[in-house]
């Protein structure tokens, strides 16, 4: 059985739980985990006696014929493999797509499902552990090899392309997500674009990239400093430091999400600074670079064994500048596995 009849076994098995007895799969991040083909038209009917169509349009059904599943070439594939009672994926199919399809099946209802192949995602096979271990060792040294090139008088923009370049020089498909390189003032802003700002001495900066390996997600944040901080620069690190530690050391598996985000964010509230602190805790990676599990004061829900996640803290100081520390971690027995291993010591370039 390869990995991919392996993820189709585990969702044909949970499909009764779920009230319905086929699964139309039409996000193209759920069909490529569950039959190994990346592209951008294609669609999966899984059943839960365990059978399995793919169709697909004929730009990817070569590739899909070699995958060992029963493969239709069709350019409407949800429309070739809608069947009356199927369960469908609410969050990736249109209106437009759901109407058209109880109209061709003459009105016999689809079933509405959130979240059932994303559940199984969650929990991640050791295939998919070492692309991620790849991803976020690429995203480690590209890291510390642009840190040598940090100088006043770059860009926010120069240093995001070095990062990117770099991690392609290094194996990375590509980056991530746009990396985020804020420096000085700009710090305040979580998800900030880099602009035309020089960095310039005395600046913190921080930087949120990662490296994209077959498919899997690595994301990661440093936060540097150019020249000695100045003692708030020093005192707002060593916070968020704490908080990043206290999080880590929640993240087991069985526990609540909302108790790990709440472990990390009350040592940032004991300080001062709950409300300079606006965003979840983490987020789950993988084929997507936010993925279930999320960390969050009103998330719900357990971490499993073998979830990847990011523990994510910052405080963001208006007009001012701000602070962020991530890694992505393993939920393990024990302790989680740490991926990303660059030093959160606050480095002075």
């Amino acid at each position: 059985m390869t990995i991919h009849s392996e993820r189709r076994a585990r969702l044909a098995a949970a499909l009764p739980a779920h009230g319905v007895e086929t699964l139309l799969v039409t996000s193209s991040v759920n069909v490529r985990y569950l039959t190994g083909l990346d592209s951008s038209n294609a669609a999966v009917l899984v059943g839960a006696d365990g059978s399995a169509t793919l169709a697909t349009d004929n730009r990817y059904v070569e590739r899909a014929q070699a995958l060992g599943v029963p493969v239709v070439e069709a350019v409407d594939t949800a429309g070739t493999l809608a069947v009356p009672g199927a369960g469908i994926e609410a969050a990736s199919m249109s209106v437009a797509t759901y109407r058209r399809l109880l109209d061709r099946l003459g009105g016999d209802a689809l079933v509405p499902l959130e979240h059932v192949v994303e559940g199984l995602r969650a929990v991640k096979d050791e295939e998919e552990l070492e692309l991620l271990r790849t991803a976020c060792a690429i995203t480690d040294q590209a890291f510390a090899d642009v840190c040598c090139a940090i100088r006043p008088g770059l860009t926010e923009r120069e240093v995001a392309r070095l990062l990117e370049a770099r991690m392609a020089e290094l194996g990375a498909t590509r980056p991530a997500f746009e990396s985020i390189v804020a420096a000085g003032e700009n710090g305040s802003v979580p998800h900030h674009s880099p602009t035309t700002r020089p960095l310039m001495a005395g600046d913190l900066v921080t930087l949120d990239f990662g490296a994209v390996y077959e498919g899997y997600h690595a994301d990661m944040t440093r936060t540097v400093c150019l020249g000695e901080p100045a003692a708030w620069q020093r005192e707002l690190y060593d916070l968020v430091a704490a908080a990043q530690r206290a999080g880590r050391e929640a993240l087991v598996p069985g526990a609540d999400v909302r108790e790990v985000d709440a472990a990390a964010r009350s040592v940032i509230e004991r300080a001062g600074h709950g409300g300079h602190f606006r965003h979840g805790l983490g987020h789950g990676v993988g084929l997507e670079i936010h993925e279930e599990p999320f960390l969050g004061p009103s998330r719900t829900g357990r971490l499993e064994d073998r979830v990847p996640i990011t523990v994510e803290p910052g405080v963001y100081l208006p007009g001012q500048g701000g602070v962020r520390i991530e890694d992505t971690l393993v939920t393990r027995e024990g302790e989680p596995e740490l991926l990303t291993k660059t030093t959160k010591e606050l480095l002075v370039l």
